[in-house]
């Protein structure tokens, strides 16, 4: 194993150190618990937008905290959901009285952990509703879920549901937000490699040069199926074609593409992906009026991508078009 760590169980503490240091306009940042939470915060009358997971996918959770997206992030340890006790306290910076949305991504441990946080801050009096977040068309139940996992369109999910909030929308408007872009989102993944867990020292799974798992998940958790490695149109095609398939995608949507690095895969490679992606697209009658390119929802340094796609109406893409500012994510501001 060769990463840029000290003692690989503190890396989760030390990292979230150094994201408060480069952002300290933007962000507030503790660690025990570990809470990532807007500098600004709380904002009275203003609906709190709440999210987290574990640790390894960065930029998510807590690169996506600030105005015109999450109020706070919930940082586990490494592929470790957060605990109950962090939600809460995560809440606790941000709630400015106006009710509280958790945007879960679901895996079992996320899903409890949050569920329990939310019996507790209800039975405090806190207006607080829960969205899953289940888009990927992979697999129907995994080693972590009941369902489908939640993977790329968190991101999407939490910038239209951030804008609203932050527009002004009462806490129901956020949920129908949240709950309108997860219904319209599907994503996959693929794998070229494993990633490494800090504390565990060797790769999460062995694939051959020349193999690659179609279907991975953002823990490496096993896809659908291990094939030969082909080439980009190959791989786009794998990934794109169950895509439509599932919602179902048809001529004349128009669409918002995420071409995600899953972490060690280069601008290089995922620009070229991008492009056979869109141009299957429009081959196909679909419309992409909205982008977004880049390694935003990773598995530490796997190499792979995802592609997501979201279907767009006038409010989706206004609030998708909306200001914010976060450390990974700005725009219009």
């Amino acid at each position: 194993m060769k990463k840029i760590l000290n003692d690989p169980a503190a890396v989760v503490a030390q990292s979230l150190l150094g994201l408060a240091a480069a952002h300290p306009d933007l962000l507030r940042v503790t660690t025990d618990p570990a809470v990532v939470s807007r500098a600004d915060g709380p904002r009275p009358g203003k609906v709190a937008v709440v999210s987290g997971g574990g640790s390894g996918h960065e930029p998510l959770h807590g690169g996506f905290v600030g105005p015109g997206m999450l109020d706070a992030a919930c940082p586990g340890a490494v592929f470790t959901s957060p605990t109950p006790d962090q939600i809460q306290a995560a809440v606790s910076r941000v709630d400015g009285g106006a009710g509280v949305l958790l945007l879960v991504k679901n895996y079992t441990g996320d899903v409890l952990n949050f569920e329990t946080a939310a019996e507790l801050l209800a039975a405090d009096g806190v207006d607080v509703r829960t969205v899953l977040i289940d888009d990927d068309v992979a697999v129907r139940d995994s080693l972590y879920t009941a369902g489908r996992r939640g993977v790329g369109a968190t991101v999407l999910v939490e910038k239209v549901v951030g804008a609203a909030a932050e527009a002004g929308a009462d806490l129901a408007t956020c949920e129908r937000v949240a709950r309108a872009a997860v219904a319209g989102a599907r994503s996959m993944g693929i794998a070229l490699t494993a990633p490494t867990v800090p504390h565990v020292g060797e790769p999460s799974f062995t694939l051959a040069d020349d193999e690659m798992e179609v279907g991975i998940g953002i823990h490496g958790e096993p896809g659908r199926r291990r094939e030969r490695l082909t080439d980009a149109d190959g791989v786009v095609a794998a990934l794109l074609e169950p895509v439509l398939a599932d919602l179902p995608f048809a001529a004349g949507d128009e669409v918002l593409l995420f071409t995600n690095s899953m972490g060690g895969t280069p601008l290089l490679e995922l620009y070229l992906a991008h492009g056979i992606a869109e141009q299957s697209l429009v081959d196909k009658g679909i419309t992409v009026t909205r982008r977004l390119v880049g390694p935003y929802v990773t598995s530490l340094e796997m190499q792979g991508m995802s592609l997501t796609l979201l279907r767009l109406d006038d409010e989706l893409t206004r609030l998708w078009d909306a200001p914010v500012r976060t450390a990974a994510l700005r725009w219009g501001a």
